[in-house]
């Protein structure tokens, strides 16, 4: 919204600075997600910090709209590098007595960063000086220090030499978690296409259709969801699979439907109350699936496996929110929101009612969740891969 207000620059440009970042990560996935697998999770990471750190130089130097492209392209290029490597490692180094934790960190620390840095990015922009370099030089000196903490965690990877061939753009499913990640996806997508929702819509509709300018104010949809999803996910875990993703996802209905309603008469506490009830569902239900997903991947695939599910989380939720950059510059900010949420509540529906699918067909957990005591037979070949 600053660099809009500065550059007067198009809804439609606004959100495709958006959806490029995640268009970008989407892409370093299909590449380098499997990577970590082949050259050790830290190489990888630190690789990943020196992109975050060129991306954050070329926002503090960005003159014209054509840097933000540039630098969101850049910063999409090194969370994607690092993404799988990182969950992948909290996977490796998760104690034997707690196999959810891994997985657990990997949701709820995005989730918390994401909400802390909306907010504290708000009051910075609003309270402190040079708005479009302060954020982004503490960036640059957070990733500076987060290098020699990466080094100094134990590499949980052998290299084998085979990184070359993993750059054919591709995301892998081993054969026995197949069936889980398709019963996955409908979760996966309606909850990634809310989190693109909210972070592409809604600081506009904060400003534009309920009139709050504060930047600080205009975060706040953000943190909430973000924040709350972060501080929930880990308080559910022991409950089974399909509860979590129906309880989410009947939370993430009954949000969408109050934000919806408080953008109809203007409530700016509505729609508050709406994005914190979207906040109960978004991590829980992502949470669920991302768990019993990845506790089917064997430690010399679990890389592959990790970028597979976030290809599909970020087709979710940089597509949409392109398309409504789109929508709005032809019917409106409102009118895009009402419809975007619509088609939101729909496919979260859909997800809810195949949702009984997640824990099987006898509703036992133990059909997705494998005894990991146990060999499992992965194919080294391409029969072993499953192109999404």
């Amino acid at each position: 919204m600053v660099y809009q207000q500065r550059w007067d620059f198009s809804a439609i440009t606004l959100t495709s600075v958006f959806a490029v970042y995640a268009l970008a990560l989407l892409a370093a996935l299909l590449v380098a997600g499997s990577h970590s697998d082949h050259l050790g999770r830290r190489p990888v990471i630190v690789a990943g910090l020196v992109l975050e750190i060129l991306a954050m130089v070329a926002f503090v130097g960005a003159t014209e709209v054509e840097w933000l492209f540039v630098a969101r392209v850049l910063q999409g290029i090194a969370t994607g590098v690092a993404m799988g490597a990182i969950t992948a490692a909290l996977l490796d180094l998760q104690p034997p007595e707690r196999p959810w934790l891994g997985a657990l960190v990997g949701v709820v620390a995005p989730m918390a960063g994401l909400s802390l840095g909306a907010v504290v990015t708000g009051a910075l922009v609003d309270l402190g000086p040079a708005p479009t370099v302060l954020v982004y030089s503490l960036l640059i000196a957070a990733f500076v220090v987060a290098v020699p903490a990466v080094l100094a965690v134990p590499e949980t990877v052998v290299p084998d030499g085979e990184w070359r061939a993993s750059l054919r753009p591709r995301v892998g499913v081993p054969p026995h978690a197949r069936s889980a990640f398709l019963r996955a996806l409908p979760s996966l997508t309606a909850t990634w296409a809310l989190g693109g929702l909210v972070l592409s819509l809604g600081p506009s509709l904060t400003a534009e259709v309920l009139g709050e300018r504060s930047h600080l104010l205009g975060s706040l949809p953000i943190f909430l969801m973000a924040g709350i999803s972060a501080i929930t996910a880990p308080r559910v875990h022991h409950l089974s699979p399909r509860f979590t993703a129906r309880a989410g996802l009947g939370a993430l209905i009954v949000g969408v439907g109050i934000a919806l309603a408080a953008l109809a008469v203007g409530s700016n506490t509505g729609f508050l109350v709406g994005t914190a009830i979207c906040g109960l569902g978004f991590g829980p239900a992502f949470a669920a699936v991302f768990g019993v997903i990845t506790d089917m991947a064997p430690p010399e695939r679990r890389g592959e496996l990790v970028s597979s599910v976030l290809t599909v989380a970020y087709v979710a939720f940089s597509v949409p929110a392109a398309a409504a950059g789109v929508a709005v510059t032809q019917f409106g900010l409102r009118d895009t929101a009402e419809v975007y949420g619509t088609v939101l509540i729909a496919l979260a529906a859909m997800a809810l009612l195949l949702s009984g699918e997640l824990d099987g067909a006898d509703g036992a957990d133990d059909e997705l969740r494998p005894h990991l005591s146990e060999p499992v037979a992965v194919g080294a070949d391409a029969d072993a891969r499953c192109g999404i």
